[in-house]
């Protein structure tokens, strides 16, 4: 058995792509999609056309509105080949609007049920902002489920976990790069960052009865996907995929349910406490404004292609 089957009897694989062949290749539970990754599949020639089409279908529309018809597009299609669930996410720009976020996350489910698919198979993705953390709020009492993402620090896991989200991708990839670049030293195994702030982030999660699920994120290597075996889910990408399909190296369960006699203190969040929290992890800090900036860039790289072909 090689290494993706026996990590999958531990956790749920998610594929981090919006490449149909790679998700049909890899048989994923869920997938995720993200601006970054649909921007990369739409200058493929064999993704095309699904850009094509909603330009042509929605002349009268807004380009930002477009580019939801195409996330949608998207969706649908992975919805088609996987079983599970489909990450899709919400234009960065909105990371700091609470009201804007809740309108778009309704929006976004409402385009997905007007095309046949149930609320039930669909995430809608949001920064682990504050603000983002309070539209998810809303939402979930609404019965549509959100990915925080862009999250890379225990302050904003506690946060999501107390506003009741479904589910959350702490950046595991994105923590080690930071670490690296202001230590210079290349980190491996139980000894990476960014595996240290998922265990910790889930470990506190199992202590305190959080329902909230965690799904280890931006890999960077199979090393880290090692580590955090038994994690509820780990999303990656389809070249990482591939490492872990070729060989047949063991896979030891590394997280556990049982955590709770972990020697973990509550924290009393509120947002004066996150705030200076977050003020205080310069990584978590630089990183969170870096992954906003970059998803809004793909974002805009999106529209000014929609313009073109208008």
């Amino acid at each position: 058995m090689n290494q993706l089957e026996q990590l999958k009897q531990f956790t749920t694989v998610v594929a981090d792509t919006g490449d149909f062949q790679s998700i049909k290749a890899y048989t994923p539970r869920d997938a995720t999609t993200n601006p970054s990754l649909i921007l990369k599949a739409v200058q493929k020639p064999e993704y095309r056309p699904l850009l094509e089409q909603a330009v042509r279908d929605f002349p009268r529309l807004s380009t930002a509105d477009v580019i939801d018809r195409v996330l949608i597009a998207f969706g649908v299609e992975i919805l088609n080949i996987i079983p599970g669930r489909v990450s899709t996410e919400i234009d960065a720009s909105l990371s700091f609007d609470t009201e804007a976020n809740i309108a778009k996350g309704r929006e976004l489910i409402a385009l997905y049920e007007a095309a046949g698919v149930g609320r039930e198979r669909v995430l809608i993705k949001i920064a682990s902002t504050w603000e983002g953390i309070r539209a998810a709020e809303v939402l979930e009492r609404d019965g549509i489920h959100c990915n925080m993402t862009l999250l890379f620090a225990l302050p904003q896991a506690v946060a999501c976990g107390e506003a009741g989200a479904q589910l959350i991708s702490p950046f595991v990839g994105r923590i080690y790069d930071w670490y690296k670049k202001a230590t210079g030293i290349d980190y491996s195994g139980a000894d990476d960052p960014g595996v240290q702030s998922v265990k910790r982030i889930y470990n506190y999660y199992r202590k305190f009865g959080y329902p909230t699920e965690v799904m280890g994120a931006s890999f960077r290597n199979t090393s880290q996907i090692l580590e955090l075996a038994g994690c509820d889910l780990l999303t990656i990408s389809p070249e990482l995929l591939q490492k872990m399909a070729d060989t047949d190296a063991p896979v030891e369960r590394k997280l556990a349910a049982a955590a709770v006699g972990a020697p973990i203190e509550k924290v009393s969040m509120d947002e004066k406490t996150f705030r200076f929290m977050m003020n205080e992890d310069a990584m978590a800090t630089e990183k969170l404004a870096e992954g906003i900036r970059a998803f809004c860039a793909d974002s805009n790289k999106l529209k000014q292609m929609i313009s073109g072909m208008r």
